[in-house]
């Protein structure tokens, strides 16, 4: 399904630039892995309902970007850089976003996976809800801030493609490219780590009782939680910053 909505059909306006965002947010968090090749660019083409002009010119931006690499012959292709995490700083300068503008960012956030959980609790399969488990687990189990952040991801893209909300969906993964590099700040900090899986796991508890308004006030009061430490921790940069130059 995360591919499935990483490789839709693009819309009409300014396509390149729309498939270097989406594919930028898809690296940037993990949904396509250190390494993974990319379909050529025929099938691109045709999956994205696009010529093969613009996919050769978001392919050179991505690679200028450092995104991904080439390989030229007969096993060749475009493939995920496997060191990405210089360019999340890179793409997400937090010290240069207002407080409002994060706690816009996360009430967004907040609105759509809050529906998404709404849905989600009618519509999800048991197999949905078996891999959204696992997806879990693994959170759990990852240990660096930047696994934590990638696994949190793929949690929150499985509840939003679990909506069977193609536009909800589509709308949570734009959402990531800035929210996955803001995340990874604050899951240096294990006790964060543990409360959002505290979360998780009382999410889906209410997911499998089709609980719907009680799965959207959990993921919401998850995701308002972390806004609310995001702005905390950059306003520490700012004492940090200011404090360095008296």
């Amino acid at each position: 399904m995360t591919h499935a909505i990483i490789f839709a059909p693009i819309g009409q306006a300014s396509r390149a630039e729309q498939i270097v965002t989406r594919l930028a947010n898809a690296i940037m968090t993990g949904l396509l892995q250190a390494n993974e090749q990319l379909p050529n660019e025929a099938e691109l083409a045709k999956m994205l309902g696009v010529s093969h002009i613009t996919v050769r010119e978001a392919l050179n931006t991505l690679r200028a970007k450092e995104l991904i690499y080439t390989h030229r012959g007969r096993n060749g292709g475009s493939f995920v850089c496997d060191s990405i995490e210089s360019r999340a700083h890179h793409y997400h300068p937090l010290s240069l976003l207002s407080s409002d503008y994060l706690l816009d960012l996360g009430e967004m956030h907040c609105a759509v996976l809050a529906h998404s959980a709404r849905l989600a609790a009618k519509r999800m399969t048991d197999e949905e809800l078996a891999k959204l488990s696992s997806l879990v687990n693994d959170f759990q189990q990852a240990e660096s801030s930047e696994l934590r952040a990638q696994a949190d991801m793929r949690c929150l893209l499985s509840l939003s493609a679990s909506s069977q909300s193609a536009r909800l969906a589509t709308s949570e993964l734009s959402l990531q490219t800035e929210w996955a590099s803001f995340v990874a700040l604050l899951y240096n900090d294990d006790a964060i780590h543990q409360h959002s899986f505290q979360t998780y796991r009382e999410l889906l508890g209410t997911l499998s009782q089709q609980n719907g308004d009680a799965a959207a006030k959990s993921i919401s009061g998850l995701i308002m939680r972390l806004t609310e430490q995001l702005v905390d921790y950059k306003l520490n940069i700012n004492s940090s910053t200011l404090g360095s130059m008296s």
